[in-house]
């Protein structure tokens, strides 16, 4: 079971703002984040073993950034005050323990080095609560034009330190070999930024509006249920201080939201979207492909009475490939069938599933009736009914568990990325290699697309590139219709070593610099 810390709202106003001072105090350089140096600093007044502190920042640091803001910071206190009293740190201690008046802890000697380092008075009204320090923001390093490195001393987080690495050595061979107008279009500070996201894809009426509602204990805009089919539309649901629908075109222009590069996929799709719902005037499966490579976790919904899986949905579960490891089944509505028929059905879904997905493991399947009515026991009998609570019980578990392994998740795509994009270079810069230097270009042009193919296997065989890291071969040769292969660069080592030191060296000691300070 997860240990889920207590929220910051749990805190008394009093505790508050003791806490902002200490946090002010704790963080040594006032980026608004405490990092691993400065927590063994300051938790080691708290006395408690290394051990405890190691569950502390576990708990506290829930997300895994490597650091605690303001309100992770709280979390992290009032778990050492409940391990100063000799309590081991637990699901049920947390929840029996009255957090709102649970006294700060004892820290030793702190009072007397804060009463030497007497604040300046502030111009804050003295009843309002006061904000912790700002965080450095990293939109300057996406906005400015300057190409000054930025240094190693203002990245104050593994999100922070992918920024940094992706503007000084990923951004410029992926601009040198235009892999934005192949692959992927160029990361903006809101895909760093962006949070969690889960995909919900199936056929019509196989209960995805349901699903949702069921999950967030509540309708949203532009919520219908019906059996007409309804599989043309993409809907974005996402928490907000308001209930409200945005449209499309909206959406692509915010810059705190990640979807300014679905407009790669044509004003056709912006115009039908509404409330962040489409109709399909557009690459159907390229916008699937492109919410695959965004999300983290790819749910499969599917209903006993209609296994059958469409061409058009052979297509888009193909277009996930390459994300394998983020999809999961749901088989939906199992309640309405007895269970006798729902081993059956479960065995032609896995078997129908094998001739589409085309992976060495077995999917995980979470059978039950996601819905808010109570489960039809008549059909599925009191075995039926234990079985669907215990996989709802696992579904959300691994829903929960997304934000802990969002930061995992986006290390992973980012090296992902940066793999591409060093074979999207040395296939561009090959294909540059073989035209002739006066005559016949046109004619050696046309050949190289015709032999797409046979020139990926030179470049594989004369860089040692894993074959699997390649593109698809003929959504390739479609892109490079439109091109000049006498205007691509030629190779240039010095931007794939700078990739491969970030590989090597940069990454490896970005994590290091930002894991759990007591391990």
């Amino acid at each position: 079971m997860d240990i889920i810390p207590p929220q910051i709202s749990s805190c008394s106003r009093e505790h508050q703002k003791i806490y902002q001072e200490w946090f002010a105090f704790a963080d040594s350089d006032g980026d608004g984040r405490i990092t691993g140096n400065d927590a063994i600093k300051f938790f080691a007044m708290s006395k408690l073993s290394r051990p405890e502190l190691k569950q502390v920042w576990a708990v506290a640091d829930s997300k895994r950034q490597g650091f605690l803001g303001f309100s992770e910071f709280v979390t992290a206190m009032q778990l050492v005050s409940i391990g100063q009293t000799g309590k081991e740190i637990t699901p049920d201690v947390l929840n029996s323990i009255d957090m709102q008046n649970l006294k700060p802890p004892y820290m030793e000697g702190l009072d007397i080095i804060l009463a030497r380092h007497k604040p300046s008075p502030k111009k804050n009204d003295p009843d309002l609560d006061v904000a912790p320090p700002s965080q450095v923001s990293s939109v300057q390093w996406f906005n400015s034009k300057s190409k000054k490195k930025i240094p190693l001393s203002s990245v104050t987080s593994i999100i922070d330190g992918l920024k940094r690495l992706y503007i000084e050595k990923l951004k410029p061979l992926e601009v040198s070999y235009r892999f934005n107008d192949f692959v992927s279009p160029l990361l903006t500070n809101s895909d760093f930024d962006a949070k969690p996201m889960v995909m919900l894809l199936g056929q019509y009426s196989t209960g995805k509006t349901t699903f949702i509602k069921h999950l967030l204990r509540t309708s949203y805009p532009g919520a219908h249920i019906g059996p007409e089919p309804t599989t043309d539309r993409f809907v974005v649901v996402m928490s907000g201080p308001d209930e409200r629908s945005i449209p499309g075109n909206t959406i692509a222009v915010q810059a705190d939201m990640p979807y300014s590069g679905l407009t790669s996929f044509g004003t056709a799709f912006y115009q039908n979207l509404s409330a962040l719902k489409c109709h399909i005037h557009y690459d159907f499966t390229g916008v699937t492909s492109w919410f695959a490579a965004k999300c983290d976790l790819i749910l499969l919904l599917f209903d006993p009475h209609k296994l059958d899986i469409s061409d058009e949905f052979k297509r888009v579960i193909g277009a996930l490939r390459g994300h394998d490891d983020k999809i999961r089944v749901v088989l939906n509505k199992a309640d309405q069938i007895d269970t006798q028929q729902l081993m059956r059905v479960y065995g032609a879904l896995m078997w129908s599933l094998g001739k589409v997905l085309n992976t060495p493991e077995v999917m995980r399947v979470y059978i039950g009736s996601f819905n808010d009515k109570p489960v039809n026991e008549a059909a599925s009998g009191p075995i039926g009914k234990e079985l669907f609570e215990k996989e709802q019980d696992d579904l959300l578990s691994d829903l929960k568990d997304i934000p802990k392994k969002a930061c995992d998740r986006r290390i992973n795509e980012f090296v992902k990325r940066a793999r591409a994009a060093k074979i999207h270079a040395y296939i561009i810069s090959h294909l540059k290699k073989e035209m002739p230097s006066m005559m016949g270009k046109a004619k050696a042009q046309q050949r190289l697309i015709d032999n797409l193919e046979d020139e990926f296997l030179k470049v594989h065989r004369e860089y040692h590139l894993p074959s699997g890291d390649f593109p698809n071969v003929e959504h390739f040769r479609e892109v490079l219709g439109g091109y000049n292969f006498d205007k691509f660069e030629k190779l240039k080592p010095k931007m794939i070593q700078a990739v491969d030191d970030m590989l090597g060296y940069d990454i490896p000691d970005l994590l290091k610099n930002f894991r759990n300070p007591y391990e």
